[in-house]
């Protein structure tokens, strides 16, 4: 899982892309494309997030279209570099009342949420997509908890605060399920041939 580019949520970059905090601010002025950025700068990552609990694409659009509807619409107060993370909470919280309301079960797994390889060579593409199947099979091994902290961490971007937003608990229990899913996930990859040199 390499780690996200997505640097957006606090501070100012000076020449760099407008942060979460300044789009928000710049919507909530009247600026409506700042809306439509945050959408464009979060919707793909938020409708694979909401994949991974319902398995099915049309209603993870639906419900992230709908989560940008409750920000953009409702526009929440929003403490200065939380907006990604009440986001990705407010779309774990529907995904959970639909899965109640439906399946009465809730479990993240990954489907195809891995980012592609930077690898050069056809060597290296070859062993980093073998790698990349091989990671999606071993995170989709270990408990959920696991792979939704690891998701949120490495593939978002996310803070220790803001991933414990997101999942409703301390920064210390995301710190556990980090180091925790860590350790099983270099378990199962061991299981299928690579070393820890490899990882």
């Amino acid at each position: 899982m390499a780690g996200s580019d997505l640097k957006h949520g606090t501070g100012s970059t000076g020449e760099g892309p407008p942060t979460d905090d300044a789009l928000y601010q710049r919507y909530l002025s009247g600026e409506e494309s700042a809306g439509d950025e945050l959408m464009l700068r979060y919707g793909n990552a938020l409708t694979a997030y909401l994949d991974g609990f319902l398995h099915h694409a049309q209603d993870a659009e639906d419900l992230m279209l709908d989560c940008f509807a409750v920000i953009l619409v409702r526009k929440p107060r929003i403490v200065p570099g939380a907006f990604r993370a009440y986001l990705f909470k407010t779309a774990r919280n529907k995904a959970n009342r639909l899965w109640r309301i439906r399946f009465r079960r809730r479990e993240f797994t990954l489907d195809e949420t891995l980012p592609a390889s930077d690898a050069s060579s056809p060597e290296e593409q070859l062993f980093a997509g073998e790698k990349s199947g091989v990671l999606q099979r071993c995170l989709n091994r270990i408990a959920p908890q696991y792979r939704e902290a690891l998701w949120l961490f490495y593939d978002m971007g996310m803070s220790y605060a803001q991933a414990a937003e997101v999942l409703g608990c301390g920064e210390k229990r995301v710190e556990d399920l980090l180091r925790n899913g860590r350790k099983r996930l270099r378990l199962e990859m061991e299981k299928e041939g690579f070393t820890h040199a490899d990882l």
